[in-house]
């Protein structure tokens, strides 16, 4: 661990002017670099330690004895610097989330250019000094934290599952190209068991074409076994949605599934001080573009991209099912809106009510009553 301290942390202690300390944390899979400054931006150290329980409380102790508030903002808090998160959450310290796309775009338009780890952590806590009261705040983890789990687990399941497809069809195609005919309509689980025993239609005559015969029988054993695993993980998930998160399921396009991934990104607790900060998260609140008297607005390309893919899923449902959402479509195209643009719009409106119903979630209320009890 090394630590530089170009304003001693004594007399950062006594200076009437430092008030508020803001620490930003560039984490990475096996070191973390902080930076601490000022109320006015002055640096007054540079931390280095490794990513480990120990060197968490040194961190801490180390950002403690500058004195005063302190807010933190560590950059990949759920990833690699999630274990650092959590131990300050814990400890009682503010901490907020930072994408790497802001602090990059900091990066971009600094004076002085150039990519290190302790130029990161300072444009992480620049960044979290000028937009703290904006940002998401990282929350101990909960029942949410469970549902982000799971949902990333499945996730990857049906991942395993489209890959194995692939190679299959692939094999398939240079065996018996006219097999899917036999298969049509058939359920994935029911498909993969029917494969396991696949028999070509004509013998296999070569060496090549018997193992390619094996190999598909293999792989539709692997897929079998991990759609049933899916399935499992999509039961618990939907099972958790319904015991704390069920209101979410009161808006068209969501169902007790897509409620669980919502939970797992909007917990833990209540990360987001309103709606316009979710919808900012999301990347679902257009950009103000606006020079010279002209007002105008431009797409955001940024946010948390899982998010915003489920904001679309959602359009795309009731777009066909909902007469509100429809109406609402058509008032905006009338308006000279393209239909992608009328998309954008209704996505900023269904974050609205998805806020709304994120209030009623019994899950989000409870960690909101035991926060407020702590406090």
């Amino acid at each position: 661990m090394t630590q530089e301290s170009p304003v001693s942390p004594k007399a950062a202690i006594h200076d009437t002017e430092v008030r508020m300390i803001t620490i930003g944390v560039d984490a990475h899979k096996r070191v973390h670099v902080a930076v601490a400054l000022d109320a006015a931006g002055r640096q007054l150290g540079v931390w280095k330690g490794a990513n480990s329980s120990r060197a968490w409380q040194e961190l801490k102790d180390w950002a403690a004895a500058f004195g005063g508030q302190r807010v933190w903002g560590v950059e990949g808090a759920w990833s690699y610097g999630r274990g650092l998160a959590q131990h300050l959450v814990v400890s009682g310290e503010v901490v907020c989330e930072v994408n790497s796309r802001w602090t990059a775009l900091g990066r971009r338009s600094a004076r002085k250019r150039g990519k290190t780890d302790r130029l990161d952590a300072r444009s992480v806590a620049a960044f979290v000094r000028q937009e703290a009261a904006t940002l998401p705040r990282v929350g101990e983890d909960d029942e949410t934290a469970v549902l982000d789990l799971l949902v990333r687990e499945r996730e990857n399941a049906m991942a395993e599952v489209t890959r194995l497809r692939n190679q299959i069809h692939a094999l398939l195609m240079q065996i018996d190209s006219e097999y899917e005919i036999r298969l049509r309509n058939r359920r994935v689980r029911t498909r993969m068991g029917l494969l396991e025993s696949y028999e070509p239609p004509v013998a296999a005559s070569t060496p090549l074409q018997r193992e390619r015969v094996a190999a598909v029988r293999r792989l539709a054993t692997r897929a079998r076994v991990a759609f049933e695993h899916a399935e499992g993980l999509a039961k618990r998930i939907r099972a958790l949605a319904q015991e704390g998160f069920a209101p979410l399921t009161e808006l068209v396009g969501v169902d007790l599934l897509t409620a669980g991934q919502l939970a797992g990104i909007l917990g833990p607790g209540r990360r987001f001080e309103g709606e316009s900060q979710l919808a900012a998260y999301a990347g679902a609140a257009p950009l103000e573009a606006s020079s010279a008297g002209l007002v105008r607005h431009r797409l955001n390309r940024g946010g948390h991209r899982q998010l915003n893919w489920i904001l679309y899923r959602i359009v795309l449902t009731q777009s066909q099912h909902s007469e509100q959402a429809r109406a609402y479509l058509a008032r905006r195209r009338q308006e000279g809106k393209t239909t992608r643009e009328a998309f954008r719009a209704l996505k900023r409106y269904i974050v609205r009510a998805i806020w709304r119903l994120w209030q009623l979630c019994p899950g989000a209320v409870r960690r909101e009553v035991v926060a407020s009890a702590a406090a």
